[in-house]
């Protein structure tokens, strides 16, 4: 309009509304030349491609896959971690919860000289045995009290919410956290390097949640093939390690975890020299700019064809990042949909940042019930009456 406005001022008259009328005409037309057509349906190549390429079977991806779990597998270092102990669980405190569920405060075994405390929660009634959830909290010095409802944010509650869904949960403490924050502050991994100078802290957290798996099972009220894992924050990504490492995990969520490896300004976070250190083998290759042998998505890829929730916020850090994850999540649904299970992916992105909020927190739920609950417990009925 402006423009027309100045050709009319310039020229006048007839002739200025004859020029304007052509430009006008001439822009239509440019943006009806730069609309697709309705049947176009553009490719979406991305860097994350690379997890598919040259898999054309799921033969290919089975021996893709192989390949995959052994670059994970050094990238944690799992080959320093030390002999598995015997468990030797024990109950330091027992209460019962608005009539709903029992609450246990445990410890086990998860070296050798090294005990892990949880809070166990067992819901009452229940007839059969019940399905069983991991459930890890984030950077907060007493996750297990937040886990649990006791202290902070009632929206991180996980194991009272799940306990009151008829889930048997187990939510145990960062191995820098709880009755194990070291004298340096919580989550600082100075010792633990000190101690196990070529594992990582990545490789720790996701033996020790392993381990949680075990005491899971040896429970009478928990079905043992029937095993989920949730997690926020250093949860959320713990929760993929964990997926990707046990296979005893049959459902998992991520909220809000970490992103990647790639296309990310902050990528050195993964291998601090300070505080708390994820890979501390990284730092080298990263300060070369050299990308690890694995990324996200390859280890999100390596759960299927199990169960996997991804809940992210595209406003919870860098929005460049969090639009990558997006794409990140797209290749990953293709490999689901490689091997014949679609519905056993799903990624939700909000705008509520780094969150747990309702909505959030009843698809979460309601993606562990569906996979490790009969059926009949999700199954939608038509009015009888």
């Amino acid at each position: 309009m402006l423009r027309r406005s100045i050709f009319r001022c310039f020229f006048g008259g007839a002739l200025g509304t004859y020029l304007a009328t052509g430009l006008a005409h001439a822009e239509e037309a440019s943006v009806q030349t730069r609309r697709p057509l309705l049947t176009d349906v553009p490719p979406v190549p991305s860097s994350w491609d690379d997890v598919l390429e040259g898999v054309n079977s799921k033969e290919d991806w089975e021996k893709r896959r192989v390949a995959l779990r052994q670059r994970y597998l050094e990238l944690i270092r799992d080959q320093y971690k030390p002999s598995k102990p015997t468990l030797a669980v024990q109950v330091h405190e027992d209460v019962v919860v608005d009539g709903v569920y029992r609450r246990l405060y445990i410890s086990y075994n998860v070296e050798e000289d090294e005990r892990a405390h949880a809070y166990l929660g067992i819901p009452l009634g229940l007839k059969d045995k019940a399905p069983g959830v991991v459930a890890l909290h984030g950077t907060f010095p007493q996750g297990t009290k937040q886990a649990a409802g006791l202290v902070d944010n009632p929206d991180k509650a996980y194991l009272d919410h799940l306990c009151r869904r008829g889930f048997v949960v187990i939510a145990p403490e960062h191995f820098v956290s709880g009755e194990r924050i070291p004298p340096e502050g919580p989550y600082d991994t100075t010792r633990f390097y000190q101690k196990h100078p070529e594992w990582t802290a990545v490789g720790k957290f996701t033996y020790e949640h392993s381990i949680a798996v075990d005491v899971l099972q040896t429970r009478p009220e928990v079905d043992p093939e029937r095993i989920g894992a949730m997690g926020h924050s250093l949860g959320g990504h713990g929760t993929i390690f964990l997926a990707a490492y046990d296979e005893r995990i049959k459902a998992a969520v991520c909220n809000c975890g970490g992103s990647s490896f790639r296309h990310n300004p902050q990528v050195m976070e993964w291998a601090r020299d300070r505080w708390y250190v994820y890979f501390k083998h990284l730092r080298p290759i990263l300060l070369q700019k050299e990308a690890p042998a694995i990324d996200f998505h390859e280890i999100i890829a390596l759960i299927a064809p199990r169960a996997f929730l991804d809940v992210s916020g595209i406003n919870d850090g860098n929005p460049a990042v969090q639009r990558q994850r997006v794409l990140m999540l797209l290749k990953v649904a293709e490999v689901y949909q490689l091997v014949g299970v679609p519905q056993n992916f799903a990624f939700f992105v909000h705008g509520r940042g780094h969150a747990v909020p309702y909505e959030s927190r009843q698809l979460i739920y309601g993606f562990l019930e569906v996979h490790l609950k009969p059926r009949e417990a999700t199954q939608a009925r038509l009015v009888t009456g």
